[in-house]
């Protein structure tokens, strides 16, 4: 088992499976019929920073936003946080398959440094130049759905709003791991919603994560909902 995990892990083959996920991806999300809500929030006014953040259970399935904003016409740059581990260059080379920039880095949630300084202020530069940023909060290794402190001092060194998402397909499957993550089947159907603008002060920042919590908790409980 060890020597598969470690042949999993190599250059090669990670591009390879990142190929195969891409291609899977888009044919799964692509004949997904689906219904979205609430993209003005994420994408309007034109040029305006903003931060899409959603669990990292759903992943795999918020790939399906910028194809729906592309299909009504809408372009915008979008720039998504990925983690430095190995595991995290897979699904750097996945976003990159859908046309989205990477910044990899992250701060263990014991304040172990990964790359998370550097991360931040790539991250506001991005910010600074009308892009958007998309983050799982809880990410890269959990707990599930719990944010770090980093959306949120995000949010208020940049002034961005935070734009809750969530997605969620009625044919998809479970993987194992901390978080379930979900993997959609093709020719179901889905929904995507993005929530309301929330903003976060300059000043205690800290104290919005409960709130950000509940607002990403509520899309997400929404989405359920309606598949």
């Amino acid at each position: 088992m060890g020597m598969v995990k470690r042949w999993l892990k190599r250059p090669g083959v990670q591009k390879a499976l990142a190929r195969i996920l891409v291609a899977y991806l888009k044919f799964a999300l692509g004949t997904t019929r689906w219904t979205l809500i609430g993209l003005d929030h994420a994408v309007h006014p034109p040029g305006r920073p903003t931060i899409v953040a959603f669990w990292h259970q759903r992943l795999a399935l918020i790939p399906a936003l910028l194809m729906l904003a592309r299909q009504k016409g809408i372009e915008r740059r979008v720039t998504a946080l990925t983690s430095r581990h190995r595991d995290g260059m897979l699904v750097s080379a996945v976003m990159e398959g859908f046309g989205l920039a990477v910044v990899n880095g992250s701060t263990a949630r014991g304040g172990q440094e990964k790359g998370g300084s550097a991360a931040l202020r790539r991250l506001l530069a991005c910010l600074d130049a009308g892009q958007v940023v998309a983050l799982t909060p809880d990410g890269p290794r959990g707990p599930a759905c719990v944010p770090a402190p980093g959306l949120a001092q995000l949010a208020a060194l940049s002034g961005a709003p935070i734009i809750p998402c969530a997605a969620q397909v009625a044919w998809r499957i479970n993987l194992p791991g901390w978080d379930r993550t979900v993997l959609p089947l093709p020719f179901g159907r889905g929904v995507m919603l993005c929530g309301a603008p929330i903003s976060v002060p300059r000043r205690d920042w800290l104290d919005s994560l409960p709130g950000l919590k509940a607002a990403i908790d509520a899309v997400t409980a929404r989405a359920d909902g309606m598949v």
